[in-house]
């Protein structure tokens, strides 16, 4: 979401991710959790249950696969916005001593926000993340044991003369580990699908995730960014990975 905050800062409108419907061949284990107790007043108060259970169930299958892999674990946390997907793999690459790569990281910053304006939900989904350099700059290297590094977006600094996005002038710097934790939405995109060993789904309904995400940003704003990305969410996660193209989804009720 922090992408659209360069946006609206630079002006203009905005976009997101995926192409070509991929459904993983076999069963997906679904992990119910207990229905939503009634909200109290602020929409994260049931958040922190619902990420110890989900953290729990992700490093249980994580270590089941461990023992067979002869190189580092790739676990791919995927989600819409405002599911709670960051918070859970913050707490997995913990628990695990994972490496964390944060998927906003790799935004496809050389898209113009006139460009992100003309695509349709369908260009927004497959491009929205630059999975090429996010592949060839972050996952290749920890999988070969090796450290990482990358300039990650720049959320700050707004659209740039061109109409194209910054990228930090330092590096981020990832240790290699033997579980790697990619972040964010899309990150289980099918041009990854032969690095992921665990694919994961936070299953959080829209009606509650835009409840929490209205708690934490200014609705202006929001109302943009909604505008922009809810379709191309919706899009990736009904035709290019639906939640039965999961290993594990995590869901709510």
């Amino acid at each position: 979401m922090a992408w659209l905050r360069a946006e609206l800062r630079g002006q203009g409108p905005g976009s997101n991710i995926l192409e070509q419907p991929w459904f993983a061949i076999g069963k997906s284990l679904r992990i119910e959790t207990p229905p939503r107790l009634p909200m109290t007043g602020h929409p994260m108060d049931d958040l922190d249950r619902f990420v110890k259970r989900a953290v729990h169930k992700i490093v249980q299958q994580a270590q089941r696969r461990l023992p067979e892999k002869s190189k580092p674990l790739l676990i791919a946390i995927d989600g819409g916005s405002g599911s709670g997907k960051s918070t859970v793999a913050s707490a997995v690459a913990e628990k695990l001593g994972a490496a964390l790569v944060p998927g906003d990281d790799f935004f496809a910053a050389h898209i113009t926000d006139e460009a992100w304006a003309q695509r349709d939900v369908k260009a927004r989904a497959a491009d929205s993340i630059d999975w090429q350099r996010l592949r060839r700059e972050a996952l290749e290297p920890l999988l070969a044991g090796k450290p990482a590094r990358w300039h990650p977006f720049d959320f700050e600094s707004g659209v740039r003369p061109d109409g194209t996005y910054g990228m930090l002038a330092e590096f981020v710097e990832c240790a290699p580990a033997s579980v790697i934790v990619l972040d964010g939405a899309y990150s289980a995109r099918p041009e990854l699908s032969d690095l992921i060993d665990l694919s994961v789904l936070v299953d959080v309904p829209v009606a509650l995730r835009h409840e929490r995400l209205s708690t934490r940003e200014e609705r202006t704003w929001l109302n943009a960014w909604h505008a922009r990305w809810d379709g191309a969410e919706e899009y990736y996660f009904t035709h290019v990975r639906p939640a039965s193209s999961f290993d594990l989804v995590i869901a709510t009720d």
